[in-house]
C-alpha cells in the first residue's frame, strides 16, 4: 500500500483536538508517526526524545515486544467479550497480577477505560458503600484546589483546576475543597518532599466541622498533583489526611492515575509514602498507554459490603461496555510482565538522585522560579510573562520540540516524567535540551 502519511497535514479540519490550541497546531502541525523505546519519530523523520512518557502513561517505553506480542495473539483469539454477566480468562488473570503488587488489603479490581472513568467509578463506589453501610447521610465529597481528577462531571467537581470547571455550570453539589500545598515562599527548590505545609491537612477537620462529619463520604487526593504542575506533598501531610479520615469515617481515595506503576520507584505512591487509601484509581501505566484501560482497586471490606442479598441480583449498577476488554487485558498482562522482568517498578528509585541532581542544575537559568522533583517526576516553574500567562512555558514547549525533546507544560510550569527505561545519558540529553531552551526563550 502507498504511504500517505505525508498527506496528513493537508486536511486537519475534522479532528477537534483535546486540550490543544487547535488553531495554533493546525497552522504548524507537530505530527508523530512512529515510536520506539525512548523516542518518537516525526512525520519529517526527526527523532524526538520522550521526556513525558507520552502523557504520563508510557512507563515501559514505546513498542515493547511483550506488550505487542500479547495484543497480536489476543486479537486473533478473542477480540471482544461482554463483561456484563460474562467473563474471559485474561480479565481475571490481569486482576490477579494487579493485586499481587497493590498494598495489602487492596484486593478487588473494577475495570474502566480511563483515569476519568476510574474517578467516576471510585466516587460512586464510595457513595454506595456508605448507603449500604447504613450511613446514607454521607453524600459529600472533598477534593482539593488544583487537583486533577479527569474530565467527567464527578472528576471536575472534586477537581480544582479552574479552567477545567468554569465553562460547565454548577457541577455536582455537596463538594468542598481542601487548599493546595504549593507554597513557593517556603518551599521553593525543595528536593523531594518539602518541609513546610503538613498543617494544611488540618483544613480537612475544619471542613468536616463546617458540614458535620457524618455527611462526608470520601476525600479524593492525588498523592502528587501531576497535571497541575507536580505539587509534592509536604512531609507528614498525607499521613495526617489518613488520620483525619480514620477519625471521622471518611473513605480516602488516592488518584494514582499518574503515580501508579513505578513513577516514584515503587509500584504505587501508597507504597512510597507508606499511606494506604481505601480506594485507588489507576489507568495510564496499567497498559503503558498502548490501549485505553483503567482500574479501580478497593479494600476487601468495601467490596464485601456489596456482596449481599440474593445471588442472582446485580450488586453494583455500574460498568462500561469495554470494562476488562480482552485486548486491553492482554496488553495489561504484557505490561505488568515487562515491568516485572525489567524491574521497572523500582528502577526509578535507583535513578532518583541522579534525576534530582540534573534537574536542580537548571536552577540558575533565566526565569526559573522553582524546581521540584520526586521519583522520576520533575517540574520547572517559570516566571510568567506580564499580561500573557502560560505563553512563556508554551514557547518553551515549542522550542523543545524543535530541538528534539518532548516536554509537557501546564500553566507556566514545565513537567517532566520520562519512561522508566530512561538511561543516565538520556537524562543528561533531556536536561541539556531543556537548559538550552531556557536560555533562549523570552
Amino acid at each position: 500500500m502507498p504511504d500517505h502519511s505525508s498527506e496528513l497535514i493537508n486536511d486537519l479540519n475534522s479532528f477537534w483536538m483535546p486540550f490543544t490550541a487547535n488553531r495554533q497546531f493546525k497552522s504548524n502541525p507537530r505530527m508523530l508517526t512512529k515510536a520506539k523505546d525512548m523516542h518518537y519519530q516525526t512525520i519529517d523523520g526527526r527523532s524526538i526524545l520522550d521526556g513525558t512518557a507520552g502523557l504520563w502513561c508510557v512507563n515501559a517505553g514505546h513498542a515493547r515486544p511483550k506488550i505487542i506480542s500479547a495484543i497480536q495473539k489476543q486479537v486473533t483469539e478473542l477480540d471482544y467479550a461482554p463483561a456484563f454477566q460474562m467473563g474471559h480468562p485474561k480479565a481475571f488473570e490481569l486482576a490477579n497480577k494487579i493485586t499481587d503488587i497493590t498494598p495489602k488489603s487492596l484486593n478487588k479490581v473494577f475495570y474502566t477505560n480511563s483515569g476519568s472513568e476510574s474517578v467516576e467509578t471510585a466516587l460512586k463506589i464510595a457513595l454506595a458503600y456508605h448507603k449500604l453501610n447504613g450511613e446514607g447521610s454521607r453524600t459529600r465529597l472533598i477534593g482539593r484546589e488544583r487537583g486533577y481528577h479527569g474530565v467527567n462531571f464527578g472528576g471536575i467537581s472534586v477537581g480544582g483546576i479552574v479552567a477545567n470547571r468554569k465553562m460547565f455550570g454548577t457541577l455536582l453539589t455537596g463538594v468542598d475543597h481542601l487548599p493546595h500545598t504549593h507554597q513557593l515562599d517556603k518551599n521553593a527548590f525543595s528536593k523531594g518532599q518539602p518541609k513546610y505545609g503538613a498543617e494544611l491537612a488540618d483544613d480537612l477537620e475544619r471542613i468536616a466541622m463546617l458540614h458535620d462529619p457524618s455527611t462526608i463520604a470520601a476525600v479524593i487526593i492525588e498523592p502528587i498533583a501531576g497535571s497541575t504542575g507536580v505539587l509534592i506533598p509536604p512531609l507528614g501531610y498525607l499521613e495526617r489526611i489518613r488520620e483525619i479520615c480514620d477519625k471521622y469515617g471518611f473513605l480516602l481515595i488516592f488518584d494514582e492515575v499518574i503515580t501508579g506503576f513505578g513513577r516514584l520507584g515503587s509500584p504505587f505512591a501508597a507504597d512510597f509514602f507508606n499511606v494506604t487509601p481505601d480506594i485507588m484509581t489507576t489507568a495510564k501505566g496499567l497498559t503503558s498507554g498502548v490501549i485505553p484501560m483503567g482500574a479501580v482497586i478497593v479494600k476487601d471490606n468495601i467490596h464485601d459490603k456489596f456482596m449481599n442479598g440474593p445471588e442472582n441480583l446485580i450488586e453494583f449498577f455500574h460498568g462500561y461496555t469495554y470494562s476488562g476488554n480482552p485486548i486491553a487485558a492482554a496488553a495489561g498482562i504484557g505490561t505488568l510482565e515487562t515491568y516485572s522482568e525489567e524491574n521497572l517498578l523500582s528502577r526509578g528509585s535507583s535513578l532518583a538522585n541522579y534525576w534530582e541532581e540534573k534537574l536542580h542544575s537548571l536552577s540558575d537559568h533565566p526565569y526559573v522560579m522553582d524546581i521540584r522533583n520526586i521519583g522520576l517526576i520533575g517540574a520547572i516553574e517559570l516566571q510568567p510573562i506580564d499580561g500573557a500567562p502560560t505563553k512563556r512555558a508554551f514557547n518553551a514547549f515549542l522550542k523543545a520540540f524543535e530541538k528534539g525533546c518532548l516536554i509537557r507544560t501546564t500553566g507556566d510550569i514545565i513537567a517532566l516524567s520520562p519512561p522508566l527505561i530512561i538511561s543516565k545519558n538520556q537524562i543528561d540529553e533531556l536536561v541539556n535540551c531543556v537548559g538550552e531552551v531556557l536560555k533562549e526563550i523570552e
